[in-house]
């Protein structure tokens, strides 16, 4: 998927993840590979009070659903591919990159589904509860 190009609107020269900022471990994660390449990696958080899904041409139940990357040339990756781009563009691809090899790749897209359906809950059972409260099921 790309995004239509958008009259007046600067692309950004980084790989944009909108991530979940309520979510606890998305957050983490997110922030953590935007520390190692700040002029790499873009975090946005999808809760903060001036996102707007639809300046991107998505709308928030498709980005409140799974992790969303933003490439500069408006290319859009979704779910594990935003983890595995993002990772390759903090300089890390070694990491998870081969989750994106055959067996590995159906497993970990499922994998990462179900930790997207359950991430509240998955926060609150690694012992952040107390970042997101009754939100992570307590």
């Amino acid at each position: 998927m790309t995004l239509p190009a958008q009259k007046g609107r600067e692309v950004s020269d980084r790989y944009r993840l909108l991530y979940d900022g309520a979510c606890p471990v998305c957050r983490r994660e997110v922030l953590w590979l935007h520390r190692r390449r700040p002029d790499a990696i873009a975090a946005v958080d999808i809760t903060a009070a001036d996102f707007d899904a639809a300046a991107l041409g998505l709308d928030f139940e498709q980005v409140n659903a799974a992790l969303y990357g933003i490439r500069p040339d408006g290319g859009v990756t979704v779910g594990m591919d935003s983890l595995r781009e993002g990772y390759r563009r903090a300089g890390l691809g070694w990491l998870i990159g081969w989750t994106g090899w055959w067996p590995a790749r159906p497993a970990f897209d499922y994998l990462y589904r179900q930790f997207a359906r359950n991430r509240m809950r998955i926060g609150g059972w690694l012992g952040r509860g107390a970042e997101c409260g009754e939100r992570c099921g307590f």
